[in-house]
């Protein structure tokens, strides 16, 4: 069964495909979308083995010659040094301006990906072809396409929406346990923003998200999708509603940060920042101590960690003012007034931040 949801922005509107076997999907895309006959496929050391030589063929059947340009796997590849890489060589391949950039990895290859797409000739069609459950929920919807700074995360981008994302099950498969840990912090967060029956489906059903089975992969990706979608719909560059997508992510970018983007994944880093963000908003009186602690033990249920190692509370909270949720010098932190609604607050007091950021560092 083949699951489609809209992003709908008008003339900037896409689909996402989701399913199993999605090749016919892609080469009836391509066929039709009108590109040049000379695109680029991005992908990383992990996935480049795995899946980009079948990916070419499959693009050579709708009529695309794709060459492949591959990263080192992992965060510190997005960079402007790997962008200018890309760039190069997308000169030299003498793309141009309906030329594809297909991100085919998690999301390093997506946002960098998508940051040339975005710059290169000021704008060349883009695709995503997600191969992480992170990626596909989170990363690959909604147009954020960026590299990291020394002093922080993601501050140098742009918004720009993909032509199409193919979200193909199958590659699922070879993802190892932490991948699929890693994924799932950002489908909580849905549940907790804006979805209270979302959260209690997947508290029920636990056993088969982590096993991957196929009728629970295929609804908790396009239900996540689904509500990034909407979202990304009313608010597309972040003027306000968008602002929820970040719950949990201010801590987590400085866990990141102190951590040198290796020791946790994103979708982990994420998981203790819900944890810090739930704990602020119980001292905030916005958030019961049960629901608090339903958040707390779902996360534990799914196999992420609650506490940070090798960072300082010290430390993480002078990271939170590099974070792009900082303006005027004071953070906007997305906080939980009841699983399935959060709210956006600028007057935390830095005893209760450090207080919570204490508890979260060991």
């Amino acid at each position: 069964m083949i699951r489609r949801v809209a992003v709908a922005l008008g003339e900037r509107s896409y689909s996402i495909v989701i399913g199993n076997g999605i090749d016919d999907e892609i080469i009836t895309f391509m066929r039709e979308a009108g590109y040049s006959p000379q695109g680029m496929i991005v992908t990383d050391t992990n996935i480049e083995v795995r899946h980009a030589d079948r990916i070419v063929k499959l693009l050579e059947r709708a009529g695309l010659r794709s060459d492949v340009i591959t990263i080192p796997a992992g965060e510190t590849s997005k960079s402007l040094t790997q962008a200018d890489r890309i760039f190069t060589r997308a000169i030299e391949l003498g793309l141009d301006r309906r030329s594809p950039i297909i991100a085919l990895g998690g999301g390093v290859v997506g946002d960098l990906a998508g940051f040339v797409a975005a710059t290169y000739m000021r704008g060349v069609p883009f695709i995503q072809l997600p191969t992480s459950l992170l990626a596909q929920v989170d990363s690959s919807v909604g147009g954020k396409v960026a590299v990291n700074h020394p002093l922080g995360k993601n501050l140098i981008g742009a918004f720009y929406q993909p032509d199409a994302v193919f979200m193909d099950l199958d590659m699922l498969a070879t993802l190892p346990a932490r991948e699929i840990w890693a994924g799932l912090g950002e489908i909580i967060k849905y549940g907790i923003i804006c979805d209270a029956d979302f959260f209690a489906w997947l508290e029920e059903h636990c056993a088969q998200v982590l096993a991957l089975e196929p009728a629970a992969a295929a609804y908790m990706i396009a239900r996540s999708c689904e509500i990034k979608a909407d979202v990304v719909r009313q608010d597309e560059r972040e003027g306000g509603l968008r602002r929820i997508l970040n719950f949990g992510h201010t801590i987590a970018h400085a866990i990141e940060r102190e951590t040198g983007y290796v020791r946790y994944r994103h979708g982990e880093a994420v998981a203790i920042g819900m944890i810090g963000a739930a704990q602020i908003s119980e001292e905030m009186g916005l958030l019961s101590a049960a629901d608090r602690l339903c958040i707390e033990m779902l996360i534990r249920a799914m196999g992420l960690p609650i506490r940070a190692e090798g960072v300082t509370a010290d430390a993480m909270y002078a990271d939170l003012f590099h974070d792009k949720k900082t303006v005027g010098g004071r953070i906007h932190w997305v906080l939980a007034e009841g699983i399935g609604t959060v709210v956006v607050r600028d007057d935390v007091p830095e005893e209760i931040v450090r207080k919570i950021l204490s508890g979260l560092s060991s």
